[in-house]
């Protein structure tokens, strides 16, 4: 899962603890800064490896793509390669309460609000996860292999994910350049599932232009594969949401939270031998303590993706779809949603209520 994850240079707000949250997002993110060398330079040096020069020499070609064809920000951003030497850059910790999916938020001068909080240290994603299960919260702690500034500084491609496969690769640059184009402060679902339809698009240009068919058959299997898996895991957030919504006790409410949660990785476990035939891309996930964190954010990356895409169809190209997404980025969130949900076809009348349901979610369900 990639976030976008803001440094804040002003320490201006809060008490000590918001400021020692700052210091180490600021030294954190300086560090990575600091190990990063020009792409040209790694190339030129004899003792980089040849695996890695191929991927840098893949990278400066999907960062020509991306500012060529796609009209996306061409700038510093990308043309860097920092070693880190760790799996991650930073680790986020989402937490929510025992018997709901909605998340805690956080607020920041300039990002607004967002439903995590990212650390560069595993340890101290640890500790601030424990004082939250502390007050008998939900709380999951994840990787995250890269992360936008949103064009505060020139973002480096890090070792963290330069091993993924080329369409991989080209998805993340894409989607972590569109952050650079527009960003809402505190709609993180409007911000993530705008970079989320600019990498989809994206991707199916750069194979069309760059791929070849064993390259665009492998990514066609991770996108069924992605999309299974968000459907797996959208049918499951509901029976939780209708769990917690039952007017019974909150004991029921438990014990029904971990069934659904068994069941669901029953459901895994058969898709992924049917299937995928034994593909473990997902096993990680499944292999955690699960959770109501594990669904917290699951709307945020993609529920507003299809309008979005609609959108596109609409303008026609990128560089007016990106000034209208602008436009959308400055208004409020119950206008930005109205004016999103004028791109979707209405939905057929519901069958119970003889009434249509909601398009786009409001601010609450994020």
């Amino acid at each position: 899962m990639r976030v976008v994850f803001v440094l804040v240079l002003p320490l201006l707000a809060g008490g000590c603890a918001q400021l020692g949250y700052y210091t180490q997002a600021v030294q954190g993110h300086f560090a990575v800064l600091a190990e990063a060398k020009p792409i040209d330079q790694w190339l030129a040096d004899p003792g980089t490896r040849e695996d890695l020069k191929t991927r840098l020499k893949r990278v400066r070609d999907i960062r020509a793509f991306a500012a060529k064809e796609l009209a996306l920000p061409d700038n510093g951003s990308y043309t860097k390669y920092a070693d880190l030497k760790r799996k991650y850059v930073l680790w986020n910790v989402v937490a929510t309460p025992e018997l709901s999916l909605k998340p805690e938020r956080w607020c920041f001068p300039v990002a607004g609000c967002v439903d995590y909080r990212g650390y560069y240290s595993r340890e101290a994603a640890q500790s601030f996860a424990d004082s939250l299960s502390s007050q008998s919260l939900d709380v999951r702690i994840t990787g995250v292999p890269a992360y936008s500034t949103l064009g505060w500084f020139n973002d480096p491609v890090l070792s963290t994910f330069i091993e993924y496969p080329d369409a991989e690769l080209a998805r993340l640059i894409f989607h972590e350049l569109a952050h650079q184009v527009a960003y809402a402060p505190g709609d993180s679902q409007f911000n993530e599932s705008f970079a989320t339809a600019v990498e989809e698009i994206g991707v199916m240009r750069w194979l069309e232009a760059r791929g070849d068919d064993a390259m665009r058959a492998e990514y066609i299997a991770y996108r069924e594969r992605k999309e299974e898996f968000l459907a797996l895991l959208s049918t499951y957030a509901h029976q939780l949401e209708e769990n917690f919504n039952r007017p019974v006790s909150d004991a029921e409410k438990r014990q029904r939270k971990a069934e659904i949660f068994a069941d669901l990785q029953q459901r895994y476990a058969h898709i992924k031998q049917a299937k995928w035939g034994g593909y473990a891309g997902y096993d990680r996930w499944f292999g955690e303590r699960m959770t109501n964190a594990h669904f917290a954010l699951i709307s945020t990356y993609h529920e507003l993706a299809p309008a979005f895409r609609a959108m596109l169809n609409k303008e026609k190209d990128l560089p007016t779809f990106y000034q209208s997404v602008r436009k959308l980025a400055k208004m409020d969130n119950a206008a930005r949603r109205k004016a999103l949900s004028a791109y979707l076809p209405p939905e057929p009348p519901s069958q119970n209520a003889g009434i249509e349901t909601t398009v786009i979610p409001t601010a609450a369900m994020q």
